[in-house]
């Protein structure tokens, strides 16, 4: 029994420190998630501003450009994956892994070839082991990027849309991310960069009632587009992966919390098997102990006798 006791104890001391480092996690993830929402909310109006500017200047001409031009019989498109360096999220990198195989297997089904782009090293991981293609990485800032990293990013896609599909360059250019809904909620979408769909866009404007400003432009508007499509695709993988941060950390809070109940639930079990063997072994002793003193009263009668 006190060897089983013993074991009990280590076990309940083991999950104690575990509950202590997930307790920590948590409340780490806690507190960065609401800088993550800040710095979501702060770069949405640029965005959205520069998407408007967009579209008035290739609803206001007639100029062909790879930010508004769809192609004839696109053959080649390109996705960017936006996954977590570090696990102890949940299912959060492999929800995302599950959009991006979805996507690829419809454009496929498209007839089109697919160039993969990662961000972070869980997805870089799930390609190197299944020993696929992958055109660039980027690791590293997956929980706290910057703009100086979404250009980064950004330059090789740029690239790459700019050139034509018999030269290595593609036609259109996806992003598969997980978008930052709520503390509860975070979903993991993809999104078609380029070409910019004008209906759309037009349609959400009206939706919300706006009115797309009137730009007249210098020196001409393919110029001015040539200007905007590297701050457009930048802004939006900006958004992108400070959603895909906000969205990690909400996740990892969520795991951490579900591991620190869990292990607390175990403590609590152990903590009642714990007991239940040093009552035993409690037991026991008395036994011993009575039954020792009954048979020292009997060898006693005996010898009175």
């Amino acid at each position: 029994m006190g060897a089983q006791l013993r074991v009990y104890k280590r076990r309940i001391q083991a999950v104690t420190a575990t509950k202590k480092i997930t307790k920590a996690m948590e409340m780490i993830a806690a507190s960065r998630i609401v800088k993550a929402q800040r710095k979501v909310a702060a770069s949405m109006p640029y965005a959205t501003e520069l998407t408007r500017a967009v579209t008035a200047v290739a609803t206001g001409s007639n100029a062909k450009h790879p930010l508004t031009t769809e192609a004839e019989a696109p053959t080649r498109a390109a996705v960017l994956l936006v996954t977590s360096d570090r696990g102890l999220a949940g299912g959060y990198s492999s929800n995302a892994i599950k959009a991006a195989e979805r996507l690829r297997e419809r454009l496929a089904g498209e007839g089109k070839e697919v160039d993969t782009y990662i961000v972070g090293r869980k997805g870089v991981a799930y390609y190197g082991f299944r020993e696929r293609k992958v055109e660039e990485s980027w690791t590293g800032f997956t929980d706290n990027p910057a703009y100086s990293d979404a250009k980064r990013i950004a330059a090789p896609l740029i690239e790459a849309i700019q050139k034509e599909t018999a030269e290595g360059g593609v036609d259109e250019l996806h992003i598969v991310f997980t978008e930052f809904v709520s503390m509860m909620t975070q979903n993991a979408i993809d999104d078609r960069m380029l070409p910019l769909s004008l209906d759309e866009v037009a349609e959400e404007s009206t939706r919300k009632g706006e009115i797309l400003p009137l730009f007249e432009f210098e020196p001409s508007a393919e110029d001015v587009l040539d200007a905007l499509l590297p701050r457009y695709v930048e802004s939006r993988i900006y958004n992108a992966l400070l959603q895909a941060a906000a969205s990690e950390h909400a996740a990892r809070r969520r795991a951490m919390k579900s591991a620190t109940d869990n292990a607390g639930d175990l403590i609590k079990s152990l903590s009642r098997l714990a007991n239940a063997a040093r009552q035993a072994e409690i037991t026991q002793e008395i036994s011993e102990i009575v039954g020792g003193a009954s048979a020292l009263a009997d060898a006693t009668a005996g010898s009175d006798k």
